[in-house]
């Protein structure tokens, strides 16, 4: 039963929205800042250096002021762990940065450099244990290699944005385990994967339909719109962007993270 997409949120292009910048600046001595609005945030030398030694950031190529403009930006950007209307004091900013996963954090940033030790310590770790996964979501060995081969390219930073070598290795904050944030990132590629090759899938390789039940409940379909409505008019708006976006408009979850 088709649904007119103006009972879901009017959809917005996916060419779509500019993401925030941060501007970053070294002070001479004392600290490395970022100033967002009219709120300053400091990370002092002493600390910076002291999470930089504990990350072993210097194994990975990875300079001091390297590794601190990456921990002032995610810092910055989750607020310090706090809600978006509380300003974090000195020691919550400090806390916050002491509990990322600091040495995850420095392969990451490493690698997304472009750092030869930062990539020679990726691989040893993680490429192994990643291809395992991607072969158990894709359940052959073929199109499982495939997969994590395509998401090693991606992390290596062969594509561009705006003339500049770029790696979604960028995103990620330390909050939680490397591990994990490749995972989800797999999984969302094997999705996209899926979609794609679903739209252009010979007739003759679909896998038959089920048989139709003899008897239909045509009661129960006349309430199927109206339930349908009234749950797409208890979302947000933004729910039912995600919604339109990605069964109407048929992006996938990568396009609509772009622009989320």
């Amino acid at each position: 039963m088709d649904i007119a997409p103006s009972k879901l949120a009017e959809t917005k292009p996916l060419t779509g929205r500019d993401a925030e910048h941060c501007t970053v600046s070294a002070s001479e001595e004392l600290a490395v800042e970022i100033e967002i609005g009219p709120v300053k945030m400091l990370l002092p030398e002493s600390l910076a250096r002291e999470l930089w030694k504990r990350a072993g950031a210097e194994l990975l190529e990875l300079a001091e002021a390297e590794f601190a403009e990456a921990l002032e930006t995610i810092g910055a950007k989750n607020n310090f762990g706090l809600d978006p209307e509380i300003q974090a004091s000195a020691k919550q900013q400090e806390a916050f940065w002491r509990s990322l996963h600091l040495e995850e954090l420095a392969v990451a940033r490493g690698c997304a450099l472009g750092r030869e030790a930062a990539w020679q310590r990726f691989l040893t770790q993680y490429r192994e244990p990643l291809t395992r996964i991607a072969i158990g979501m894709t359940g052959t060995t073929s199109e499982g290699e495939e997969l994590a081969s395509a998401l090693y390219s991606e992390l290596f930073g062969l594509t561009e944005r705006e003339g500049k070598r770029w790696s979604p290795l960028l995103g990620y904050s330390g909050r939680g385990s490397l591990m994990g944030w490749l995972r989800a990132i797999l999984a969302q590629r094997r999705v996209n994967l899926y979609r794609k090759t679903k739209r252009v899938t010979a007739l003759d390789g679909i896998e038959p339909e089920a048989p139709v039940p003899d008897a239909v409940d045509v009661e129960g379909l006349q309430h199927l719109r109206p339930a349908l409505e009234a749950a797409i008019a208890t979302l947000s708006p933004e729910e039912r962007f995600l919604l339109s976006a990605y069964y109407l408009d048929t992006h996938t979850l990568h396009e609509v993270g772009c622009v989320l």
